[in-house]
């Protein structure tokens, strides 16, 4: 019997206020909720409940110190915890944890055959974020613990993340930037925010060969993101041979999006979707465990998510 599509989500996710104006609001996932609503798809997702959270998972990726900073700093008042973008209300901390709380129960719905897939409509975002650092709109690095956590805990031996979100996912790359268990792809405008992400950075130590990041440059569209599938990605993958698919699923490199210059569409988050849903289908029997990261457009970013998610569902 086909298992089908897993969704995570849980209203308390839009506890987390970022304060008037932010791009990260919590509209970004009332939009994607109604409009999957709307498109009578709700109800066609096997649903995923997001267990408590449990901060001692956070200290795989986050030293204890930088936890602790975070969960103080929140609920003291304070409102901004880096330069000046990721800003914070008292229940931040409470929902990053929730976020990733929530993504693990995706990965291991995944990995034990509960879904065949699953995609983490969870906030705030997460690939910014660094080991003792917030930025970004992130505070904890949701695909990175996802990965440590499949390693240790779901019988993972290596474990793919492809990170298509329009900025260069710098935490998540420094998680593992010597660890040959986890091979991190991705695709980004370059030069752009944060600064990292060129060619020349491909791992170190062990790892050296376990990073490709793919440079686009602002004005790219699907031809340049399907040839880079078709040339590198995918082609690397396959010689990797994971266990388990993570995607960094931003919808940023949307060609409405206001905080970039990349021209994907809709369809585009589609089209590359279906291109690593066939590659896992041929090597880790289809799992894999999408990850809401970031996408700012609020009519783009539904109908990208959409795109996604039907692809996912796709036999």
């Amino acid at each position: 019997m086909q298992k089908n599509t897993g969704i995570v989500y849980d209203d308390r996710f839009l506890d987390h206020n970022p304060g008037p104006g932010h791009p990260e609001r919590p509209d970004r996932l009332r939009t994607i909720v109604s409009h999957l609503r709307n498109e009578d798809l709700w109800e066609t997702f096997t649903h995923i409940p997001v267990p408590p959270p449990d901060e001692s998972l956070l200290y795989c990726v986050h030293t204890p110190e930088y936890v602790q900073s975070v969960k103080e700093a929140c609920r003291n008042g304070v409102t901004i915890l880096d330069e000046g973008d990721t800003q914070v209300g008292e229940n931040s901390f409470d929902i990053a944890s929730l976020a990733v709380s929530g993504v693990l129960a995706g990965v291991r719905a995944v990995t034990e055959g509960v879904v065949s897939n699953a995609f983490c409509a969870v906030r705030p975002p997460g690939h910014h974020a660094e080991r003792t650092r917030a930025m970004g709109f992130c505070l904890f690095n949701n695909a990175a613990i996802a990965a440590r956590y499949a390693l240790s805990a779901c019988h993972c031996q290596r474990v793919a993340i492809l990170d298509w979100d329009v900025h260069h996912g710098n935490g998540t790359q420094h998680a593992f930037y010597d660890d040959p268990a986890v091979f991190f792809v991705s695709l980004h405008q370059y030069p752009f925010y944060p600064g990292t992400g060129s060619r020349e950075e491909t791992g170190s130590r062990k790892g050296l060969g376990s990073t490709l990041n793919m440079p686009m440059a602002a004005g790219s569209g699907e031809e340049e993101y399907v040839a880079a599938f078709t040339n590198e990605i995918l082609p690397a993958f396959e010689r990797f041979k994971p266990d388990l698919v993570l995607l960094s699923a931003g919808f940023d490199a949307h060609r409405d999006d206001p905080l970039a210059h990349i021209m994907l569409t809709e369809s585009s988050f589609g089209r590359m979707t279906t291109m690593i849903r066939t590659f896992a289908k041929s090597c880790c029997a289809g799992k894999i465990v999408s990850i809401l990261e970031g996408g700012y457009h609020l009519r783009a970013l539904p109908l990208s998510v959409e795109a996604h998610l039907r692809a996912l569902q796709s036999v």
